[in-house]
């Protein structure tokens, strides 16, 4: 059961395409708004008036928040309290907590009550201008994705750097990257809720019928991209420590690495192709090649602690990757960027205002210490090496034969390692090592159903017994 609408997207509706939207640290791919609906026709003559008008006056404050929010979801200051009653996102969230617990009455033990509203949303990412679907565990989804994707946007105001007040150059304070680590777990835990105990309510059909916004690839990989942000803060704050080591930060770089590999692996083959959704695309391909550059990076740091010739030699082809990582991410960023809606970058901080000036630096010192040590004909040897054994475990016999031919014909035409083709340097690098996943969603569970439900058991009841009798 539940009867679904999808509305075209050149009908007129009600989305919203902000031409710019500002500085990202954060992306989110638009705010979903629900549309209103008059509870009291399609319940009014099954519940009592009170319940009725309690979920009419609930999901209206949520229309009307949400409409107010949604035109100001980029804006980099902080939301300041409005004549609406103070539509901040904080204030919004706390309305969906409000609304959730009256909202799953309509499916407690299996009600039919959850098929008699057809709820109303309109899309960012999908193609239909909005989807309309009478089944109420849809509105519950909907409503999860959406707290999570405010959850977002608080993230985006902390992580955007302010001017100090030492008048030094804008950064973001240490209370708000730690603030930013438990907002990403929050939000993260509504995403898992949605994908493990939502989802599964809905029938197959209903599945895939479900606007792109709520598809469980979408759905994954925006709960992988809030755990990648925040191993990545975690990094941030590891490269401040004195007390992290080298094999602390490697571990957290590579994390963060398997975390976007895992975004990108559930997106890639979604219909995202609009506006919000090639934008998403982008920012997950951008940050997965930004993990790879720092975690080649560390990695060939604790290379280079080994003494022989052949870790030195591994080391300098992981600080090598890392640099070429480092270019091509600069340019998916920047692709990023230019697409619609247009972004910009806010001043580098972080992790990545340390890296992007130790990677060449270092890349370049240790090459020049490699070429000192070593003669060219063992620096030769050392990449033929590792393209032979990268071969052996990557491809078939026949490719092995072309691959290692091909590594001969490159190396032999080299003066140094640095003049490397890309390519070449990408796949000789070291192998990353495999970490466990630290890092986890909060447990959410969906709240109880609201008490004001228990008073209308008896005649809750007599409305399944009163569907039932009309099927017959």
């Amino acid at each position: 059961m539940g009867c679904f609408l999808s509305t075209p997207a050149d009908s007129g509706g009600n989305r919203r395409r902000p031409g710019n939207i500002g500085e990202v640290s954060v992306f989110v791919p638009g705010f979903r708004i629900p549309k209103t609906l008059d509870f009291s026709q399609s319940l009014g003559d099954h519940l009592p008036k009170s319940l009725v008008e309690r979920l009419s006056a609930l999901r209206t404050r949520i229309v009307v928040m949400a409409g107010h929010e949604a035109p100001t979801i980029t804006r980099t200051r902080r939301k300041t309290a409005t004549q609406h009653g103070g539509s901040t996102l904080a204030d919004l969230i706390q309305a969906l907590e409000d609304y959730l617990p009256v909202l799953l009455g309509l499916v407690k033990d299996g009600s039919q009550l959850q098929h008699m509203v057809q709820f109303v949303w309109v899309n960012q990412e999908d193609d239909a201008e909005e989807t309309a679907m009478s089944n109420a565990w849809y509105e519950v989804l909907s409503v999860l994705h959406l707290m999570a994707m405010l959850l977002f946007s608080q993230a985006n105001l902390l992580l955007l750097p302010r001017t100090s007040s030492d008048g030094y150059q804008p950064k973001v304070s240490e209370e708000s990257r730690r603030a930013s680590i438990d907002i990403f777990l929050k939000a993260a835990g509504y995403l898992d809720c949605a994908v493990k105990h939502v989802l599964p309510q809905l029938s197959s059909e209903l599945r895939r019928s479900l606007p792109v916004d709520l598809a469980e690839g979408v759905l994954r990989a925006l709960c992988l991209q809030a755990l990648g942000q925040g191993v990545d803060i975690q990094l941030g704050m590891a490269i401040d420590s004195t007390k992290a080591t080298l094999a602390v930060k490697r571990r957290l770089a590579c994390e963060m690495v398997k975390y976007w590999q895992q975004a990108q692996d559930n997106i890639m083959n979604l219909p995202l192709t609009n506006g919000w959704g090639e934008k998403h695309k982008l920012f997950v391909k951008w940050k997965y090649v930004e993990a790879k550059a720092t975690a080649y990076y560390y990695h060939g740091l604790i290379l280079d602690e080994g003494n022989t010739e052949k870790s030195h030699g591994m080391a300098v082809a992981a600080l090598q990757a890392a640099d070429e990582y480092l270019k091509e991410s600069k340019r998916a960023c920047e692709a990023f960027n230019m697409a619609p809606p247009l972004s910009r970058n806010p001043p580098l901080w972080g992790t990545m205002k340390y890296l992007s000036e130790k990677i060449p630096r270092d890349t370049s010192s240790k090459v020049r210490i490699n070429r000192d040590l070593y003669s060219h004909e063992s620096v030769i040897e050392s990449i033929q090496s590792q393209a032979r054994a990268r071969a052996r475990l990557d491809y078939t016999q026949v490719g092995f034969e072309y691959f290692t031919s091909r590594a001969r014909v490159v190396c032999a035409h080299i003066p140094i390692p640095t003049s490397i083709g890309e390519s070449v340097i990408m796949e000789t690098a070291p192998q990353l090592p495999d970490f466990a996943l630290a890092l986890k969603p909060d447990e959410y569970q969906l709240p109880p159903v609201d008490p004001s439900w228990n008073d209308n058991i008896t005649k809750g009841q007599n409305v399944i017994n009163q569907l039932k009798n009309d099927r017959k």
